[in-house]
């Protein structure tokens, strides 16, 4: 992710299409040389360099003051005052100035630097100069107090960029090389010391090993893997050497797609963000006009018509329309709820979902994996006389590595070793159903009783008598029997029903379990509508069906048949940690924990947000309209201006943080 970078030249800001500044909403960058600004910026040294010239023109300007009310000086009068004042002003009015410049050329006249440069330029002209140089002054102060804003907002997700080492130590011939991480290949064995990150994706080949996992899920709480099962990047190693084999490059583990889903979090604008800029592209002209027909139109009706007052008034009028406020504020509000929700472990993967996600008003989940550990153990073996039960098992271990499903980890675990002379034609996965291949010139079918009736298989059980979900199995076109798995409930299931149903949240599950094991879990946990036997295309209606009553939906998922469903919901919710890269990639929530309790948190994060922007645009608009009316009027100074845009901005920021502190 790019880097914030905040001059006081302003050299971050760039002047969009609507002819205001987006000086916020830009990302900034790095140097070539990686060098990250930020650090630099937000460090004791790095705000002093950015707030030394405003020292200089402050210093210069009260001394200036002083000279003009409290010590006279016989010296201090004609061009010497003049050049002061210029000399007080250059140091926060050149960058802008300069900016100015710079976006008119690029055909941006009404911008906010314009605004600025006329209205401290023309109180220099009616010979207001400590005026003129004080709201150059102030605006540039609340500019770095902005861009301090806006790189605290960013920090909490500017942080995941640490959490990817650039080197690995690679084992060859058992001697630990240091290889950059981008270029170790698929198959290599990294061996991790205590206390490294990892910094691919891979396979744990060591017996055990304890890792940090905050830099994915939010949460330091030590997670315990065992050998065989995955890894991610970011991970931190316990206290014992962990030996890892590398299963994804470097550019396509989980904590990239991450990174990538957060550099692209700003590009998908909220509603509210649009507006703006809708709304400054036209208001920004239309105040400019107005102040000029300020100036002028008077002298057709006023008697003792005096132009330097007028002038005066549209000057005011000039700063206080700045509409600085507004356009900072509201995206900072947005991006402060995608930090405030990082920190927490979920990825929004732009503003827009913070907004639809604080209305939504149906929440249906998948069982397995969602609501469920999707950690299967096999509790039953019935396979008939028939067949030779060792044999079989094999053949069905051999298929089932065919697949990524947790059943299939269930009866590898249970099975044991993959017997690598069996031979495998003609594998097909079945959507829905299972999995279907050729064993020794014979098929092999696994999957659920739906299989066994597709290909006319007859059975001798009712698979509702059976609770346990339920793996059927055929060799040779004959029904051989079949397995019981089953699955704990998650420790926060309940918690996340209770905190959607707080909400006013209806919840539903929809699963392609079976319908009695479905509503075993439905019962548990207190959700009324529960379905089962679902194919993906049964889970397509369903949701259908509740998006036919013109309610918002979100759906909750993390297989790769609840990648349809997600893309068809209102919002879709992927979990992150077990979740399959399809499902992930369709989301437009990622919860990295696979906790969820984290949805109705994500709700609340988005409802917060929500409440802070609009609040922000209240608080600009009626601050601004009273002190436009009085400025008119020639009730307001250019002190009663600089509160008004400055003062407002820095409040609607000050409001804008607040999010990041919440607890949810």
């Amino acid at each position: 992710m790019e880097h914030i970078h905040k001059e006081q030249k302003i050299t971050k800001k760039k002047i969009n299409q609507s002819g205001c500044c987006s000086a916020h909403e830009e990302h900034a960058h790095s140097d070539d040389d990686g060098h990250d600004h930020d650090h630099e910026h937000n460090g004791e040294g790095g705000i002093f360099k950015m707030f030394l010239p405003a020292i200089i023109s402050f210093i210069l300007l009260l001394i200036g003051i002083g000279f003009d009310h409290y010590f006279p000086q016989n010296w201090f009068t004609g061009y010497v005052r003049i050049g002061w004042y210029v000399v007080a002003y250059l140091p926060v009015g050149l960058p802008v100035l300069k900016e100015a410049y710079e976006s008119i050329m690029k055909g941006n006249v009404f911008s906010e630097f314009f605004l600025m440069c006329i209205a401290t330029i023309g109180a220099f002209a009616i010979g207001e100069y400590p005026e003129g140089v004080a709201v150059m002054l102030f605006y540039t102060i609340g500019e770095n107090f902005q861009g301090l804003a806006v790189s605290r907002a960013k920090s909490n997700i500017k942080s995941l960029l640490d959490q990817r080492p650039d080197e690995v130590n690679v084992l060859e011939n058992n001697v630990a090389t240091k290889v950059k991480a981008a270029d170790v290949s698929i198959g290599s064995i990294i061996q991790l010391k205590a206390g490294e990150k990892l910094g691919l994706d891979g396979e744990l080949l060591s017996d055990n090993a304890s890792f940090n996992t905050a830099a994915l899920t939010g949460e330091s709480k030590p997670d315990t893997k065992v050998k065989g099962e995955a890894v991610l990047a970011g991970m931190i190693n316990g206290n014992t050497i962990a030996l890892v084999k590398v299963t994804k490059a470097y550019n396509d583990s989980k904590l990239s797609k991450i990174l990538e889903m957060v550099q692209n979090a700003t590009t998908k604008k909220a509603p509210a963000e649009l507006f703006i800029r809708k709304f400054a592209k036209i208001y920004t002209p239309i105040v400019v006009y107005l102040a000029i027909a300020i100036c002028f139109v008077p002298m057709l009706f006023v008697d003792n018509y005096v132009f330097n007052q007028w002038l005066y008034r549209a000057l005011v009028f000039l700063v206080i329309s700045c509409p600085c406020a507004l356009v900072i504020s509201i995206p900072l509000g947005y991006f402060g709820g995608i930090g405030a929700a990082s920190k927490n472990g979920i990825l929004f993967k732009g503003s827009n979902f913070l907004d639809s996600i604080s209305t939504i008003q149906n929440v249906v989940m998948d069982k397995t994996g969602t609501m469920t550990e999707g950690v299967f153990k096999v509790q039953e073996v019935i396979i008939s006389e028939d067949f030779n039960k060792e044999e079989i098992l094999k053949f069905v271990n051999v298929l089932e590595s065919q697949s990524t499903h947790p059943v299939a980890t269930a009866i590898h675990n249970h099975v044991g070793e993959i017997d690598a002379s069996i031979e495998l034609k003609n594998v097909e996965e079945i959507s829905g159903h299972g999995l279907k291949a050729e064993i020794n010139g014979k098929e092999l079918h696994v999957g659920n009783f739906k299989l066994m009736d597709k290909f006319n298989i007859n059975y001798d059980i009712d698979p509702n008598e059976v609770v346990y979900t339920t793996i059927a199995i055929a060799y040779d076109k004959k029904f051989a029997g079949y397995l019981t798995i089953a699955d704990e409930i998650k420790a926060d299931a309940q918690e996340a029903v209770n905190k959607l149903k707080a909400l006013g949240v209806k919840v539903t599950m929809l699963s392609g379990d079976k319908t009695n094991v479905v509503q075993f879990v439905a019962n548990k946990l207190g959700i009324t509508n529960a379905f089962g036997d679902l194919l993906p295309e049964d889970k397509v209606n369903k949701l259908n069906e509740i998006k036919a009553k013109n309610e918002t939906v979100a759906f909750v998922g993390d297989g790769v048949n609840d990648a349809p469903v997600i893309a068809l919901s209102t919002v879709g919710i992927a979990m992150g940690g077990l979740g399959s890269d399809a499902t992930i990639e369709t989301a437009d929530i990622v919860i990295q924990d696979d906790k969820p309790s984290k949805i109705a948190m994500a709700i609340n994060i988005g409802k917060q947000t929500k409440k802070i922007v609009w609040q922000n645009i209240t608080l600009a608009f009626v601050v601004k309209a009273f002190v436009l009316i009085l400025g008119a009027g020639g009730l307001a100074t250019m002190w009663e201006a600089v509160f008004a845009d400055v003062g407002v901005a820095l409040l609607a920021i000050l409001n804008a943080v607040r999010i990041q502190k919440m607890k949810f």
